[in-house]
């Protein structure tokens, strides 16, 4: 038997569909599955059990990328094709069944979107995996008996980027002496291409307590280290859903992007957003690629009641 999961080109939409991947995980236990999505999002999928290819479908002129899905999918039975992408060439593939994304709702979190395709309820949350690799070279990189709060201080657009120099008095305050994580080592994470925006950050930092991954990991490492950190805070990126996927609390910071679409799921996270409602950061003539950072309105105090309101909350359920 075999199950054909085409997901996204971006690691925080793929991420975002890993729920109702564990669930046909779980539902075909004896299946092979195919995992079809973009390049940058292709090493999450590296330890997925049952999976026997995961194919890159970079993208091409004239759509040609979905050509070369078919010339690698077109001529196999598949038990399930789930096309999360809504590929027209998707709908030829010989299939038992075949699960296709029809629309983009703007007015669902992806989670719950992904989720009714297959009428799960509850809606599944983000699932990640790893291998003793990824494990053993987390343990490597992580003290292993020291706090750790994480930070994700980079995001693949500027426009909902929150200044470096905002995350570093952030962090200084929740990691002093009357901080909720006093004393807490400092993670930082970020892909090697963001790097200038964390600079101000990764600079102001003392070199005892910064412990930095900036560019440094594969995805699966990522996970394993999110796992053993004790809070996350960062934009709205991939990362922070991979926080999530980590079950720790998880608190995003939201401006130009609307956190009822793609805030971190689940009970374990929470959400700050700028003062300027999400309409308003738009301004005339708006350059999307040209923008400086629309976060401003985002107060560090604002972030720093918010990290503490999680913290305390989670705290609370464990103590329950």
């Amino acid at each position: 038997m075999r199950i054909l999961f085409i997901t996204s080109t971006r690691i925080g939409d793929a991420v975002l569909s890993t729920g109702i991947l564990d669930y046909l995980l779980e539902r075909y236990p004896q299946a092979k599955f195919t995992i079809a999505c973009g390049p940058v999002a292709a090493p999450l999928f590296e330890a997925t059990p049952q999976v026997e290819r995961v194919l890159i479908m970079t993208k091409k002129k004239r759509s040609m990328h979905w050509i070369d899905l078919w010339k690698e999918c077109g001529f196999t039975w598949w038990h399930r094709v789930i096309d999360l992408r809504n590929g027209p060439i998707t709908y030829l593939f010989p299939t038992l069944r075949g699960t296709h994304l029809h629309h983009d709702d703007k007015q669902t979190h992806r989670v719950e979107l992904f989720s009714s395709l297959l009428k799960l309820n509850p809606p599944r949350g983000p699932v990640l995996w790893t291998n003793e690799k990824h494990e053993q070279r987390a343990d490597r990189l992580l003290p292993a008996n020291d706090m750790i709060l994480a930070v994700g201080p980079t995001a693949n657009w500027r426009g909902k980027t929150w200044r470096a120099e905002y995350f570093l008095e952030l962090v200084q305050r929740l990691t002093a002496k009357t901080g909720p994580f006093s004393g807490a080592k400092i993670a930082l994470f970020g892909h090697v291409s963001e790097r200038a925006q964390a600079e101000k950050l990764i600079e102001g930092l003392d070199e005892t307590q910064k412990i930095d991954l900036i560019g440094e990991l594969d995805l699966p490492t990522v996970y394993a280290c999110l796992k053993r950190c004790a809070f996350f805070v960062g934009n709205d990126s991939g990362l922070m859903h991979m926080a999530c996927a980590a079950r720790i609390p998880t608190l995003g910071l939201f401006g130009p992007t609307q956190e009822k679409l793609y805030g971190p799921w689940g009970a374990h996270c929470a959400t700050v957003r700028t003062a300027t409602p999400f309409l308003d950061l738009f301004g005339e003539n708006f350059d999307h690629e040209k923008t400086d950072s629309l976060m401003d309105s985002l107060s560090v105090d604002m972030a720093y009641d918010g990290a503490v309101e999680l913290w305390q909350a989670c705290a609370s359920k464990e103590g329950m």
